[in-house]
């Protein structure tokens, strides 16, 4: 099956709630998806695969020349295939395409070979506070 990729795709809050459950290892929730990305954020991308929602990325801004990839998650059957770096790469060409300058993001250790290598972010400094 080929995955397709949409900016700002159609997706309903129960399907992301249940990817971001199996991705992040946590119960589904009810989170207000929709209605919170479409407040806060530049856009999004969805990746379906025969209409299933497989992977997705959240591209948050400051209204200006800075964005922020926020919840990148891809459906455990489709890890290490190219998804998130389609995902992500796709994140990028529309923020670019919508007059971002940068492209942010933070991730746990254990996820910098994918953000570094198969996405061709850089190391910079940064700091960040608990709340």
């Amino acid at each position: 099956m080929a995955v397709t990729y949409a900016w700002r795709g159609e997706f309903a809050d129960e399907e992301l709630d249940a990817l971001h459950a199996e991705g992040f290892g946590h119960r589904a929730g009810r989170t207000a998806w929709r209605e919170r990305v479409g407040r806060h954020s530049l856009g999004w991308v969805c990746a379906r695969e025969d209409g299933v929602l497989t992977g997705f990325v959240n591209v948050a801004w400051d209204g200006g020349a800075h964005a922020f990839l926020l919840d990148t998650v891809v459906a455990r059957h489709r890890r290490s295939l190219g998804v998130g770096a389609a995902l992500v790469g796709t994140a990028a060409e529309q923020a670019r395409a919508a007059g971002c300058a940068w492209l942010h993001v933070d991730f746990e250790e254990r996820l910098a070979p994918f953000y570094f290598g198969a996405c061709g972010f850089r190391g910079t400094a940064a700091g960040l506070i608990a709340l």
